[in-house]
């Protein structure tokens, strides 16, 4: 996290300490040792979460560490406490009284809305601010728009205080799964991190690629898969595992440009793998209404094809590009044998195992983290024989960064609680989703067509849990309307406000990989584009293929998964154009439609698609002349 804004007077260990005491507070409360009310817990939530970015991130580049910026900022957090204070001893009398409001409540209201797109533009950038303020200036001008978005006007004083007394606007169901899950997922994160899971899953990745051709790349997939589950931003995954992997990638022989795009493609498959999915798993099963078991479950199958899908990438380019397999010393300790190194992170092993078995027992996802946090601190402690000086410093700073990181996804989840808000007291989501309807003519195909696009343009630039907390208060429902069930319909738009980080004109991961990648970052923005291009023809398979999200038997299920990694393989031949050699355009095309067969469906696609694959692989096989055998 960037640390200027107020730490020439403010210092570091001050925010570090107040980040402490916020994360020590959600611990406390989600592990029950004090109850507090709903709204009371968002709302210092809100009021801890603003104070933080307030004071670690900077009013501008150009102001940082200046006294302007200090003024500033100490002004917007005194703001923060007064108003958050206010409405924490207000809220009550207007629940009670049906809504009544004072004139003091609505001057709070401003503040807290002034604050919350501050904060918006501060944490996560210009671009979810402007979408903020767009959805937030619709009650005054909808009068005058034309047709289906016409509507009648709403007064301002209406507007700011449902959107700030009660459940439904910036305290809403957003800020509320920030509040309860994701803020102990991030310390559940860093906790990890500071202990060492960060170094023990590289050394196990690269310890099972060892030797294979792309060996690195094949890492870079798997740490990047790994570390993305828990991140919560694509972006920020690459800039943590990018520094590791991406030179390693260019040593082994990757151009600049595609260790770059590897590394995007991979950061942002972590956002797709259960159980954790980047946060947004929790919210999705809040708004569905569904358990989180089943969320998980349904993200299973297309979170493995997209892993197989970027595997098959990074190993088709090897071969095309002429990538042996290394046995030379990759930064692993080489004479130190699986087993010991095994030994040595199984509090890392243990705490996934608890996390995921609990969870599937039927705890809640918090408090399944809580005893994963417990099972992980209690065998550092025993490995250790001591609690020492050493141990306490790294529980105090995974507890501080995790609540640190907490604090952009905390003013994504308020702003998008204006815009859930605004669709609400509106009815413009009904609108939107009549719109999407109107210009597919109710066809599927293109409804599904309007929504990836729409879900793309809304998602870029947006970390994971705020692009799906838009689309999915936004653009779902229209999904819902021409009868997708609701939990596909919300994977859909969620695997392209993902995959929106890879997509240029605004592609964060690629951008961020390219700098570490010293490469040119649109090369790099396409580049990945090209490599995730089974994630954008995934979410129309599941679509029509229910199979896909494990809806349906067993015996489907299998189906599913075997003709789904196979379409996924053929389509990643179509986009590097190597199967056992290069091949040409014609062929290219073949592999795609035939991958494309395979993903949706059914029983006659499947049957001219598996034909298909296995005239194409004999073809190939039949022209392959003088190449050595294929090193897996």
């Amino acid at each position: 996290m960037n640390q200027n804004g107020l730490y020439g007077s403010l210092n570091k260990y001050s925010l570090s300490a107040i980040a402490l005491l916020f994360g020590l507070f959600h611990l406390a409360v989600i592990s029950g040792l004090f109850s507090i009310s709903t709204m009371s817990m968002r709302l210092i939530h809100l009021s801890f979460a603003l104070s933080l970015l307030f004071g670690l991130k900077p009013f501008s580049k150009k102001l940082a560490g200046t006294k302007i910026n200090t003024a500033l900022s100490t002004v917007l957090i005194l703001m923060t406490l007064a108003s958050g204070y206010w409405m924490l001893m207000r809220w009550k009398p207007i629940a009670f009284s049906g809504g009544m409001v004072e004139p003091m409540d609505f001057y709070a209201g401003i503040v807290i809305l002034v604050l919350v797109f501050e904060a918006a533009r501060r944490g996560v950038g210009t671009v979810l601010a402007g979408i903020t303020f767009v959805f937030f200036s619709y009650p005054f001008i909808s009068s005058y728009l034309p047709g289906v978005l016409n509507s009648r006007g709403y007064s301002f004083e209406r507007i700011v205080t449902f959107l700030t007394t009660n459940t439904q606007g910036v305290y809403g169901i957003p800020i509320g799964v920030a509040a309860t899950y994701i803020i102990v997922f991030t310390i559940f994160g860093a906790l990890l991190s500071g202990f060492g899971a960060g170094d023990f899953f590289f050394q196990v990745s690269m310890r099972f690629t060892r030797g294979l051709r792309a060996a690195s790349a094949k890492s870079a997939v798997i740490f990047s898969t790994l570390i993305g589950m828990v991140s919560g931003s694509a972006a920020g995954n690459v800039a943590v595992t990018g520094t590791v992997t991406i030179p390693i990638m260019k040593r082994e022989g990757y151009e600049p440009h595609q260790a770059g795009a590897i590394e995007a493609v991979a950061s942002t498959g972590g956002q797709l793998m259960p159980p954790v999915m980047g946060a947004a798993a929790f919210i999705m099963a809040e708004i569905v209404g569904v358990p989180y078991t089943e969320v998980m479950t349904t993200a299973l199958l297309p979170a493995i094809l997209f892993f197989v899908a970027i595997f098959a990438m990074v190993h088709l380019q090897a071969v095309k590009s002429g990538i042996q397999p290394k046995t030379s010393k990759l930064n692993v300790e080489e004479d130190k044998p699986l087993s010991v190194l095994l030994l040595e992170g199984l509090p890392f092993i243990a705490t996934f195992m608890t996390l995921i078995g609990l969870m599937l027992v039927g705890y809640s996802p918090f408090k399944a983290s809580m005893w994963a946090m417990v099972v992980l601190l209690g065998l550092d402690i025993l490995k250790r024989k001591k609690i020492d000086m050493v141990f306490l410093s790294k529980l105090a700073t995974g507890i501080s960064d995790g609540a640190k990181s907490v604090i952009t996804i905390s003013a994504a989840c308020a702003a998008a609680g204006i815009i859930s808000g605004i669709l609400g007291v509106t009815g413009l989501g009904s609108k939107i989703a009549l719109l999407i309807d109107i210009a597919s003519n109710g066809y599927l195909p293109l409804a599904l067509f309007f929504t990836m696009i729409t879900s793309i343009i809304l998602g870029m630039g947006l970390p994971t849990t705020a692009a799906y907390l838009i689309l999915a208060t936004v653009i779902a429902p229209a999904l819902v309307n021409l009868g997708v069930p609701v939990l596909t319909a919300h994977f859909f738009v969620f695997y392209f406000g993902c995959i929106s980080t890879i997509t240029p004109p605004v592609a964060l991961a690629s951008y961020v990989a390219g700098g570490i990648a010293g490469a040119d970052i649109n090369k790099v923005g396409w580049t990945a584009a090209s490599y995730g291009l089974n994630s954008f023809i995934l979410p129309f398979a599941f679509c029509f293929s229910p199979a896909l999200l494990l809806s349906g038997s067993f015996f489907g299920g299998i189906v599913a998964a075997i003709t789904g990694v196979l379409g996924i393989i053929c389509i990643s031949v179509a986009v590097i154009g190597c199967l056992y050699q290069p091949i040409n355009t014609l062929m290219r095309f073949a592999f795609f439609i035939t991958g494309t067969l395979l993903l949706f469906q059914g029983v006659i696609p499947a049957l001219i698609g598996l034909s298909t694959l296995l005239i194409l692989v004999l073809l190939e096989k039949y022209k392959q002349k003088n190449i050595p055998k294929l090193s897996l």
